[in-house]
């Protein structure tokens, strides 16, 4: 275990600080087919009144997707997507005090979100789906959050695996950190993901959760996403079925654990209340070693 470094987001409505204390990203995904929780906040008032539950339940951000990314998932247009958000943020505004990431590879999508009233892109093709999101992160000065994926949603989970899955995500995490700079995006503002569960084997998760401090080198804070995920229902699997996502929720708290220890700044989470349980006692080992 190890202290992590110290970082700031710069938000249109302040600063976020990472380091300090583990922060607890709630999913709300507005889709009807996501592998955790597919049409179950499809409908508006539905999705909102789960993101005001999750920041009562100590969410410090909420993310939004509307497009799935589970494995085999197909794309669907930037209209649809807009379509799905815009509802969202409209029935959110002035209601929800905590900041809005908005899960999504597509540029127009991103600056109608942020028009909106979102303050962060999350990008999980790392920018490989549209460079251009890149700009507009730059344009409006949001943080932007970079997660490696191998292959597409739609294939990622088919193979070939890497061989080396580290200097896989290392290697894929600077192409995407340098296509950001170059758009103009700062320094400060980047975040990092290592794309749990995406395009890579169950062990290789693992290895990764083990690693995280590899990619700490890269100077970087890190979020992690492993809620609910199809390793840890493999992991967890009877009689040759694996366990289905609402049975994953130790499993879940198990890896927030362990990467929260290895450095991660930022988990993201389907049940807010009980990770950030999770958080805050794993916190207080950092704060025993400084």
């Amino acid at each position: 275990m190890t202290g992590r470094k110290n970082f700031r987001l710069r938000l249109g409505s302040g600063v976020l600080r990472l380091g300090d204390r583990t922060l607890v990203m709630g999913v709300l995904n507005i889709t009807p087919d996501s592998f955790s929780d597919g049409g179950k906040f499809f409908d508006v008032k539905r999705a909102a009144e789960h993101a005001l539950k999750m920041q009562r339940d100590g969410a410090d951000l909420l993310d939004i997707g509307a497009e799935s990314t589970r494995p085999g998932s197909l794309p669907i247009s930037a209209a649809e997507e807009v379509a799905r958000i815009l509802p969202i943020l409209e029935a959110l505004r002035g209601k929800l005090k905590i900041p809005i990431s908005v899960d999504t590879q597509k540029f127009g999508v991103a600056e109608i979100a942020l028009g909106a009233g979102a303050q962060i892109l999350n990008d999980v093709s790392g920018l490989r789906g549209d460079p251009r999101l890149a700009q507009v992160a730059a344009q409006y000065g949001a943080p932007l959050i970079l997660m490696h994926m191998r292959g597409n949603p739609r294939t990622m989970q088919k193979g070939p695996f890497a061989r080396d899955v580290l200097q896989d995500v290392i290697g894929g995490l600077r192409q995407s950190i340098a296509i950001a700079r170059k758009a103009g995006v700062a320094k400060s503002q980047i975040v990092i993901d290592p794309g749990i569960g995406f395009g890579k084997s169950y062990a290789q998760n693992y290895e990764l959760l083990d690693k995280l401090l590899e990619l700490a080198k890269l100077g970087y804070p890190i979020m992690v996403g492993t809620s609910r995920k199809g390793f840890l229902g493999a992991t967890l699997a009877k009689n040759g079925k694996p366990a289905p996502p609402e049975q994953r929720l130790w499993a879940t708290a198990a890896t927030v654990a362990a990467s929260i220890l290895n450095g991660a700044h930022i988990v993201r989470v389907h049940d807010v209340a009980e990770m950030a349980q999770v958080a805050r006692v794993t916190d207080c080992l950092f704060s025993v070693n400084r």
